[in-house]
């Protein structure tokens, strides 16, 4: 097997088809043998249902993991790599805002650069609302100055692996998975391919700006343990402000005989001080969840069902 399309699926009943007669149209025109592997991650409309009629007229290309409920885009990634067969592994989403044509691109972008092991797509220019794009290029920033790894701008999931790639990325145990972070953590050389993010074929984007925030959270927490450090760092300010301030009242008092109001200086302080611990103790009950949810050992994600690609010699 050449190349394995990994197609996470959530209430895409419109989307997969024109997805799945795109792809096959572009990856046809090629001597390849490939697979696509459509995971639908708890879909409550008729996606399952379509997926599994055109896993009835094309069982020797395409298969399906059906999940028991919804385990979010991250787990349905994952299980679509493990079960990948092909020497190639391209991740795509499904509402053709990712042009399937780039898939051939990359693939032969690796088959003529052996120093690379992946490629990634990358928007040049964005097309979301100033808020969200502003939110997206801070974050970027904001996680580039206090993570080991780099995280490249814009970079999406949509990119191709050696197989290599792919089992070092299966080889991580961890629950709570941010797949950009993993992608970079595991490293290997990676080439940008800059395109262009098309309009949804059809239906409205799973992502909202809540969605995105607590989505950039997860990259923090995920892969950097700076919040962890503010508590000292907190501490250490509040410290020097506190000394500072208790120099200027002794210059006061003994100085210029002005009287210190004690009453709001101590309900400020009380409250300055109290709303610093609550947030650190909050940052600190992030990472104890996070513990407390892996040490159960729960699996990443549930099968209900998976139609395994059947095999056809004349493919």
């Amino acid at each position: 097997m050449k190349l394995s399309v990994v197609i996470p699926c959530y209430n895409e009943e419109d989307n997969v088809i024109p997805l799945f007669e795109c792809i096959i149209t572009i990856l046809n025109t090629s001597t390849f043998k490939y697979e696509l592997i459509f995971i639908n991650d708890g879909s409550t409309d008729n996606t399952f249902v379509l997926l599994n009629e055109l896993y009835t007229k094309f069982p020797y290309l395409i298969s399906v993991i059906n999940f028991s409920r919804n385990f979010g885009k991250e787990a349905a990634i994952y299980a679509g790599l493990k079960h990948a067969k092909g020497d190639y592994v391209t991740i795509i989403d499904a509402d053709l805002q990712q042009h399937p044509k780039l898939i051939l691109d990359m693939v032969i972008f690796l088959e003529d650069n052996t120093r690379y092991d992946v490629v990634a797509a990358y928007q040049e220019h964005r097309i979301e609302g100033r808020i969200v794009s502003n939110a997206k290029n801070l974050f970027y920033k904001l996680i580039n100055k206090v993570c080991d790894i780099n995280f490249y701008p814009g970079a999406s999931d949509f990119r191709t692996f050696r197989k290599n790639v792919i089992e070092a990325i299966i080889s991580l145990p961890e629950y709570f998975r941010f797949s950009k972070g993993i992608f970079s953590w595991v490293g290997f050389e990676t080439y940008y391919m800059p395109y262009i993010v098309h309009e949804r074929h059809s239906g409205k984007s799973k992502w909202s700006l809540k969605g995105l925030i607590k989505y950039a959270i997860e990259g923090f927490i995920s892969f950097t343990t700076f919040p962890l450090k503010l508590g000292t760092y907190l501490g250490i300010l509040v410290s020097l402000l506190s000394v500072t301030y208790m120099i200027i009242v002794i210059i006061q008092k003994l100085f210029f005989s002005i009287n210190i109001p004690g009453y709001p200086t101590l309900i400020v302080l009380i409250l300055f001080l109290g709303g610093i611990q609550l947030l650190i103790l909050g940052i600190i009950g992030e990472y104890l969840a996070r513990v407390y949810i892996q040490s159960k050992n729960r699996p990443i994600y549930i099968e209900k069902q998976y139609l395994e690609i059947q095999e056809n010699n004349n493919n």
